[in-house]
C-alpha cells in the first residue's frame, strides 16, 4: 500500500477497528505508525462514527485519547435508581428504618423530570448512607491514560424532598489511588431542606480535572435523613446517580 496517497490509506485504515488499530497496524511499517499515532486518522474516525466536541482537540494525542473516551463513555455507577434494591451498594448506613425504595413520584413528591427513571432511594429519621467504589481499571481505564491524560471525572446525584417534611442531604466522592489514599475529594456542604418546601428534584454535579497521576478508584458516597424525626421514610429521596470519565 505504500504507492497509495495518504488520504486513500487513512481512509482505509479508518474502517478498522480502533483497538486494531493500536495493537496491529502501527507495528506494520513506519508509516502505518506515523498514520495512527497522528491526528488526521482519529479526526476522520470521530466524524464517520458522529463523535461530537472533537473540533476541541489540538494535537494528535487527544484526538485518539478523545475518541476512545467518548466510545466507551458510561455511567459507571451500578443500580443507580434502586431496580435493583440496594444491589451494588457497600458501606450501607441504616439509620432509623433504614434505605428503602419506591416509586416516581412517591407521597408528597414530584416527578423526576427524566421520563427514564422510575425509582428512588429514601432515608429515614436517623442517617442513612450507602457508597460504591469504582475501580477504574477494571471499568477499561488504563493506567497511562489515567496519570498522563487525566480525563475528567464528572460525578452527578439528584436529591429532592417531600413537601411535607424537612430532611437533609450530603455528597462525598474521592478519588483514590492503588492503596486506597485520597488524592482529591469533592464533599458537599450538608444541604438542608426545608418542611413545606416544593418536593423539586436538584441536580448536583462536581467535575474532577488536573487531579495529577495515580488515580485507580472512584469512591462515590451519599446519604441523609428527615429533620422531624418522624418513624419511617420521611428524608431525602435519591437517584439516578452518576461517575463518568470523559474527554
Amino acid at each position: 500500500m505504500e504507492s497509495l496517497p495518504e488520504a486513500v490509506l487513512i481512509r482505509i485504515l479508518a474502517s478498522i477497528p480502533a483497538v486494531d488499530l493500536v495493537l496491529a497496524c502501527r507495528l506494520v511499517c513506519c508509516q502505518w505508525k506515523n498514520l495512527v499515532d497522528g491526528a488526521a486518522l482519529w479526526i476522520l474516525k470521530c466524524q464517520q462514527e458522529g463523535l461530537t466536541g472533537a473540533e476541541s482537540q489540538e494535537n494528535a494525542e487527544n484526538w485518539q485519547n478523545f475518541y476512545f473516551l467518548s466510545k466507551k463513555r458510561k455511567n459507571l455507577i451500578k443500580n443507580p435508581c434502586g431496580e435493583e434494591d440496594l444491589q451494588h451498594w457497600g458501606e450501607v448506613e441504616n439509620g432509623g428504618d433504614g434505605w428503602k425504595i419506591e416509586e416516581l413520584p412517591g407521597d408528597f413528591g414530584k416527578e423526576f423530570p427524566i421520563e427514564e427513571v422510575h425509582k428512588y432511594f429514601v432515608t429515614s429519621y436517623e442517617w442513612c448512607r450507602k457508597a460504591q467504589v469504582i475501580d477504574l481499571r477494571a471499568e477499561g481505564y488504563w493506567e497511562e491514560l489515567m496519570d498522563t491524560t487525566q480525563p475528567k471525572v464528572v460525578v452527578k446525584d439528584w436529591y429532592a424532598g417531600r413537601s411535607d417534611a424537612g430532611c437533609l442531604y450530603e455528597l462525598c466522592v474521592k478519588l483514590l489511588s492503588e492503596n486506597e489514599d485520597v488524592l482529591a475529594e469533592y464533599k458537599s456542604e450538608t444541604i438542608a431542606i426545608p418542611q413545606d418546601n416544593d418536593a423539586s428534584w436538584t441536580e448536583i454535579s462536581h467535575t474532577f480535572s488536573n487531579y495529577g497521576p495515580g488515580v485507580r478508584f472512584v469512591r462515590f458516597e451519599h446519604g441523609g435523613q428527615d429533620t422531624l424525626f418522624w418513624k419511617g421514610w420521611y428524608g431525602v429521596r435519591v437517584t439516578n446517580s452518576s461517575v463518568t470519565v470523559e474527554p
